[in-house]
């Protein structure tokens, strides 16, 4: 429902129970009443159980008191022309139906607002959030891929929220794995494979790893995004130049797929830096200063079972190296003093036992700098894995990568690319791959289990969510050419002839968008806003289908446009939000 309208309608209501305190002389505070959408359509287009709220309290019978309230409801200045009925069922609750001028309103507010309908005024608050944050040690993973789409679109619809919305990726290029892609890149460059007799145990498998190698050897120079050009110096002996130069290939390459993904981020933050710059050993100091750390079988201790955690945690091993969380602790320490004071985390779900940690050591150092830091910070979206089926079997690993499927594999895939395409069609393919990917990684909630079907992401029809979607965008705009008159004119069209049940369903669900938005930021829940695509689809081939547009009476064909044209913008306006396209013809 339009925000404003719901306000208008809790005022009414607000004004009625005011009404019927007085008249019982009660002097409590008044709650405001809650409204919703009826879990059944057929109910109404509002719902509100505030009679059984205050029944008990009121010593009141909640029907008849919710008939009072109906009664003194609709008699008030206005009601009647938003509230059309006013029922009550079961022990209390109330069903509200719409007037048909107030459900008409939602297509001038999609007109007026344009590309910003379903926005809010900004908050003059930021958040910063964090997702990808790959190791630079290989190509980006289908895992990866979930957390680009979520994390892009979770921002997108903070964006609209009014959030001042940060994007960043933490680089982890320091530690164990770093140290096994030099060595591993160390090995290629002496002329091993995978599987010789000397081939280190620890290496990567990967043809990446040969490529590296090769242009390792041929003096090469790369730089990521955000860095330095790296000169590839050629000393298969000189490994610290081995790790600049395949940290810097890596990050590159990354940057390559996010690109191609249409994801950007507004910060690169390296993990070494933590080191370099002082602040893992400070914020070590900081936890021992406060006694949230211990020395214990020649380990350095954290006492994360202060914060409820079910053990200690180890920071600092006997040999003197620190345990990944440490970082992460001083990385967070970073976002709180940058001003970042709502930080969300987009991770895997294997990364669940690191949320006790980390909360308990940015605890420890909020104490010791006088912090007031929230219980919860940082906030997570943990996300479970993807499984990826191509011809009905299940796909493990790509030649590439040399153990899993990337998220260029995936794209390419799902866009049917081939190697005989020129550029443009093979450009047009990986947008509809990129289209079908990230629409596809959205589609279901982080933390369920999700089977990626190539297959599916390949079929032109109803069956392929994404495609059904975009096709409702792009037979809007065929159904607009086929009309070929001035669009503009729709915008101050006669909409009386818009009365029938297919037609009343799709501005329902037009007024919805912006409480979906709204859910799904607050809830941190972007597949609500692919769910919601669908049904919009689904109501608007459910019109079409049931009430034919282009017919000869002027104000009937000029009203069904105007709904069109105003259905046409909120898709368009949401699939943007996900990163999706919006074709104007399939």
């Amino acid at each position: 429902m339009l925000p404003a309208i719901k306000k208008q309608i809790i005022s009414l209501m607000q004004a009625a129970l005011a009404e019927i305190a007085k008249e019982r002389s009660i002097l409590d505070p008044l709650p405001e009443p809650h409204v919703e959408r009826p879990k059944v359509v057929e109910h109404g287009d509002l719902a509100t159980n505030i009679a059984m709220q205050l029944s008990k309290a009121w010593k009141a019978n909640p029907r008849e008191l919710a008939q009072v309230f109906v009664e003194k409801l609709m008699a008030q200045t206005g009601a009647q022309e938003l509230i059309a009925s006013a029922e009550i069922a079961g022990p209390g609750f109330i069903n509200l139906r719409l007037t048909q001028k107030a459900r008409l309103q939602v297509i001038g507010k999609v007109f007026a607002d344009g590309n910003c309908y379903g926005q809010q005024a900004e908050l003059g608050k930021k958040v910063l959030v964090e997702f990808v944050s790959a190791n630079p040690t290989g190509p980006l993973h289908v895992g990866h891929g979930r957390q680009a789409a979520l994390g892009d679109a979770l921002s997108n619809i903070l964006k609209t929220q009014g959030w001042s919305v940060h994007k960043e990726f933490y680089y982890n290029d320091a530690g164990v794995q770093i140290q096994n892609l030099a060595i591993s890149v160390q090995a290629r460059a002496k002329g091993l494979n995978p599987g010789d007799k000397d081939w280190p145990e620890s290496a990567y498998n990967g043809e990446y790893i040969a490529d590296i190698a090769k242009d390792y050897l041929a003096k090469a120079t790369v730089a990521a995004s955000d860095g330095q050009p790296v000169h590839a110096d050629g000393d298969i002996n000189n490994i610290e130049s081995i790790r600049q130069f395949a940290v810097a290939y890596l990050r590159k390459e990354q940057d390559i797929d996010l690109h191609s993904f249409g994801v950007q981020f507004d910060c690169y933050y390296l993990e070494s830096s933590l080191y370099s710059d002082g602040s893992v050993a400070s914020v070590v100091a900081d936890l021992a200063s406060v006694g949230k750390s211990f020395e214990a079988e020649g380990a350095l201790w954290l006492r994360t079972t202060d914060d409820g955690d079910d053990k200690d945690r180890v920071m600092k091993k006997s040999d003197g190296s620190y345990t990944y969380f440490v970082p992460d602790v001083a990385y967070h320490a970073s976002k709180w003093s940058r001003g970042f004071t709502h930080v969300i985390n987009i991770q895997g779900s294997d990364h669940h036992g690191t949320i006790a940690r980390v909360r308990s050591g940015i605890q420890g150092v909020a104490q010791k700098r006088s912090w007031d830091i929230p219980k919860d910070y940082p906030q997570y979206v943990l996300h479970k894995m993807v499984t990826v089926m191509k011809g009905g079997e299940e796909v493990k690993i790509s030649k590439r990568a040399g153990s899993y499927v990337t998220v260029r594999d995936l794209i390419e895939w799902s866009g049917g690319v081939t190697a005989d395409m020129n550029d443009a069609e093979r450009q047009d393919a990986i947008r509809r791959g990129r289209d079908a990917v990230r629409f596809f990684l959205i589609s279901r909630k982080a933390d369920t289990e999700f089977v990626f079907d190539i297959d599916l992401a390949l079929k032109q029809n109803d069956e392929n969510p994404v495609f059904y979607v975009q096709y409702a965008h792009a037979r809007i705009c065929s159904i607009l050419r086929q009309w070929a008159g001035d669009e503009n004119s729709l915008k101050s069209a006669s909409l009386l002839a818009l009365d029938s049940h297919a037609s009343n369903m799709l501005l329902t669900r037009l007024s919805e968008y912006s409480d979906v938005l709204a859910e799904a930021a607050k809830d941190m829940t972007p597949h609500s806003l692919a769910f919601y695509l669908r049904d919009l689809a689904s109501d608007f081939h459910t019109f079409y289908n049931a009430d034919r547009v282009l017919v000869d009476e002027e104000n009937i064909r000029s009203a069904r446009l105007a709904l069109l044209l105003a259905t046409k913008q909120v898709i368009a306006n949401g699939l943007g939000i996900l990163g999706v396209s919006a074709p104007e013809k399939m």
